[in-house]
């Protein structure tokens, strides 16, 4: 909606945009405004600054097969486990790809090695595609075993296995290099439970299904400690006025992000353990995954604010945010725009013109002439005097 006039004024650098925009302007609905600018601010850039793409793209490939699979095991559809397994195949193969460009683009451009940490990022993306094609090899044995039932799960579950192993090292390497490891940290401290899974689908052992979670019970208790040590230490930082907002904001966040997560998967267990061990409870598999689920689509939102991930997947070299705004130039000239709310369209009151205004509209034209008038005249004297050389003298 556009008002019957409307004023430009120059912006600071923290309200701006930091990439590379055109434009620092900032758009006044009232200029009886232009003294104290109005708070409520919304700035296209800081939605894309701190989104992780490779934790969205997992994040829903994993809450579609929850779905899918929930789907296929209550008989509310028909479709072979190759159709159900599509959402990890597209995940598989999107980080199959993005390492291939990246590794092409590191073979063609030596100089780009030097930029920063690209060794560690390069490093961290070959680890993270050789895990990915771990998990590819499982997913494939584990769909041939669903479909035709030839194999043992002793057999299915081996890459899996060898693949926790090596994640061992893999976490070693990234808290040396400081590098995030969310997908080496699972596979490594569920080593064991990928040893029980097996031999209790195979028969081999007699247990219940409470004993063969026991590995995962243990990870979820500590899970919660950890749960319960940031909500301690965000109570502390809340109630210490040295901390800083953004780090108040960041210890709420992560709080709330543990909790609306361990917890659903804790439940989850715990009912998806009672309806193994006792085949007369009548609740179906989707509705036995419906904590599991909320978890999943928590960690989605969560990816929003995630920050982070590897700047070498595809070979972008860049986060994101300067990624997007670079594909799409449209961006660089809109996405530094602030729109700012007017105080009277909030209370739903529209504010017309009088005579007051239109004066005031022209007071402010007039200073706005004189003040580049004299900061033009003050530009004038800070330029150095370069002296004049004749260019007809021979050299």
């Amino acid at each position: 909606k556009r008002d019957k006039f409307s004023l430009y004024y120059p912006l600071t650098d923290e309200d701006c945009c930091d990439l590379l925009v055109p434009f620092r302007y900032a758009r006044v609905t009232d200029p009886g405004q232009i003294g104290d600018r109005p708070t409520h601010k919304m700035n296209l850039q800081s939605l894309f600054q701190d989104f992780n793409p490779s934790k969205f793209i997992v994040h829903c490939c994993l809450f579609t097969f929850t779905v899918l699979f929930c789907l296929r095991l209550d008989d509310y559809i028909d479709w072979p486990y190759w159709v159900i397994f599509i959402p990890l195949w597209v995940w598989k193969s999107i980080a199959t790809l993005g390492a291939i460009v990246g590794a092409i683009v590191w073979c063609r451009y030596p100089h780009y090695r030097v930029e920063g940490d690209s060794y560690a990022h390069f490093k961290a993306m070959l680890i993270s595609l050789s895990l990915h094609l771990i998990l590819l090899m499982f997913e494939l044995l584990a769909c041939d075993r669903l479909t035709s039932g030839r194999h043992l799960w002793v057999l299915v579950f081996i890459p899996l296995i060898f693949g926790s192993v090596a994640s061992v090292g893999a976490c070693v390497w990234a808290v040396k290099h400081d590098r995030s490891f969310e997908l080496e940290l699972f596979c490594a401290v569920n080593a064991l439970q990928f040893v029980f899974l097996p031999l209790k689908l195979d028969g081999f052992v007699s247990w219940s299904w409470e004993v063969v979670f026991v590995p995962l019970w243990i990870v979820l208790c500590l899970s919660l400690v950890a749960v319960l040590y940031s909500i301690i230490f965000c109570g502390i930082l809340l109630r210490t006025p040295e901390v800083s907002h953004q780090q108040k904001k960041s210890a709420i966040n992560s709080a709330i992000g543990n909790c609306a997560t361990v917890l659903p998967i804790l439940v989850f267990q715990v009912l998806l353990a009672d309806k193994l061990d006792n085949e007369n409870l009548d609740w179906p598999f989707i509705g036995v995954a419906g904590p599991l689920l909320l978890s999943l689509f928590v960690l989605i939102l969560l990816s929003f604010n995630a920050k982070g991930g590897n700047k070498w997947w595809f070979g972008i070299r860049k986060s994101f945010c300067q990624f997007l705004l670079s594909v799409l130039p449209c961006l660089q000239e809109y996405g530094n725009i602030s729109y700012h709310t007017e105080s009277a369209a909030a209370a739903g009151q529209n504010v017309p013109l009088d005579t007051a205004a239109v004066a005031q509209l022209d007071e402010f034209e007039k200073f706005d002439k004189k003040s580049k008038k004299a900061l033009s005249k003050k530009n004038d004297h800070l330029k150095p005097v370069v002296p004049i050389i004749s260019i007809d003298l021979p050299d």
